[in-house]
C-alpha cells in the first residue's frame, strides 16, 4: 500500500468516525438521523467535519452538525446557508457561551469556557482562509 492510498484509508475512517459522531449527538438531542445532504457537507480531517442532515421524520428538517477535534455541537440549517458560514456561526456562538461560562465560580465551568474560546478562535481562522473553501469538494 502506497503512502497516499494509507492517508486516504486513514481520512476515511476518520469521516466514518465523525459521522458516527454525528448521528449519536443528534439521537441524543432527540433528532432522529436520515439523510446526508452531502453536496452540503465539507471535512477537513482531523480537525473538523460539517453535516447536513434531514431529520428523519414528518417535520423533515435539516441540521448542521459539527464535530471533530472540537466539541460537537448543532444548530438548524436556517443559521447559516454554507458549511463556511456555519463555522462562523459556531465560532460566534461559543464565544457568546463561553462569556456566560466565565463568569460561573464553577473551576469546570471555567475550563470550559477556555476550551470554546479556543475552539472558537480556531473556528474563526478557518472560516476567514479562502484556501480551506475555494475548491474544496464535498466527501461522505
Amino acid at each position: 500500500m502506497t503512502e497516499q492510498a494509507k492517508v486516504e484509508e486513514q481520512q476515511a475512517a476518520w469521516v466514518r468516525e465523525q459521522f458516527q459522531k454525528a448521528n449519536k449527538f443528534m439521537a441524543e438531542k432527540g433528532i432522529l438521523p436520515g439523510k446526508v445532504i452531502v453536496k452540503e457537507c465539507r471535512h477537513l480531517p482531523p480537525l473538523v467535519a460539517i453535516w447536513k442532515i434531514e431529520e428523519n421524520g414528518p417535520r423533515k428538517r435539516q441540521y448542521w452538525v459539527l464535530t471533530g477535534d472540537l466539541p460537537t455541537d448543532l444548530t438548524p440549517d436556517g443559521s447559516a446557508p454554507d458549511a463556511r458560514e456555519v463555522v462562523r456561526h459556531f465560532a460566534l456562538a461559543w464565544q457568546l457561551k463561553a462569556e456566560n461560562l466565565l463568569r460561573s465560580d464553577d473551576t469546570t465551568q471555567q475550563e470550559l469556557a477556555r476550551l470554546l474560546i479556543g475552539r472558537a478562535e480556531g473556528l474563526g481562522k478557518m472560516h476567514q482562509d479562502d484556501r480551506l473553501w475555494g475548491e474544496m469538494s464535498a466527501t461522505a
